[in-house]
């Protein structure tokens, strides 16, 4: 019985790790999974030293993300941004901003989405392209009764700018970034677009812009990153929190490289 308490108890432990690093999509299943296993673990002594030296090793390696900054190097490497003074150059078709998340119980933009807009606007303020494109998730993930980005932030924009915004154009039943590559590749053949700026968290912009290249290269269309600040961290990482967050953020991406790896996630059409 002891064993199967300190397997359950590792169980919980690995879950809450889980959830908060793996931003795992339909957690009460999972989570409860995960306890059940490691509780059925801790029955048998091989599997329980397995289980107990493998949490050992998992909680030392994030002890050290934790106490030291050794994750700015590869939060760094997933970064692309234009500099200010050849931004301030550029004049682009469309200024593409890319979907975050949004709150479904408050019908809230996520910070992150809204500082994706926020830096879209800011960019078509400055003259640099006449057209803004936001994004419409499909709904394969999260309730169905969820907002849509595209309508919350078509209402920020008519908030801010009543009577003179820009022309927003949506990017339809998107669910990954590389579905938003496809829809904007098709505005671009249509529009005859030669080059967009495209607005994303920091850690997404290197993976985003090489999806984008992807569609875009053989038409011709010239790929541009602006980024937005980022809102879940201080990037230089200075406390421990900002170096949980960072982590998840790594993990988050190391996983999508993973998955594109591996075949990636078809394209909705």
């Amino acid at each position: 019985m002891r064993g199967v308490l300190g397997g359950a108890a590792i169980g919980c432990a690995l879950a809450v790790l889980a959830a908060y690093l793996g931003e795992i999509r339909a957690p009460v299943l999972l989570l409860l999974l995960c306890i059940l296993v490691c509780a059925g673990l801790g029955a048998f002594r091989l599997p329980r030293r397995v289980l107990k030296v493998g949490a050992g090793l998992l909680a030392a390696l994030c002890a050290l993300c934790l106490l030291t900054p050794v994750l700015r190097a590869p939060l760094a490497s997933l970064t692309e941004n234009a500099a200010p003074a050849d931004l301030n150059t550029v004049k682009a078709d469309a200024v593409v901003v890319l979907g975050a998340g949004v709150w479904c119980g408050t019908g809230a933009l996520e910070p992150s989405s809204l500082a994706r807009l926020l830096r879209g606007l800011e960019l078509w303020r400055a003259g640099l392209a006449p057209i803004l494109t936001v994004s419409q998730q499909s709904g394969l993930i999260g309730p169905q009764e969820c907002p849509k980005l595209s309508d919350l932030e078509r209402a920020s924009i008519r908030d801010l700018y009543p009577n003179s915004g820009p022309r927003v154009l949506t990017l339809t039943n998107v669910t990954t970034t590389t579905d938003e590559a496809a829809r904007v590749r098709e505005l671009a053949r249509l529009r005859g677009w030669k080059r967009i700026l495209l607005v994303t968290s920091p850690s997404h912009s290197a993976r985003a812009a090489r999806l984008f290249r992807a569609q875009l290269a053989p038409l011709g269309v010239t790929v541009t990153s602006a980024n937005a600040p980022e809102t879940r961290f201080d990037t230089t990482l200075p406390l421990p929190s900002d170096r949980l967050a960072a982590l998840r953020v790594l993990l988050y991406e190391g996983l999508s490289r993973v998955k594109a790896a591996v075949g990636g996630t078809p394209e909705r059409k």
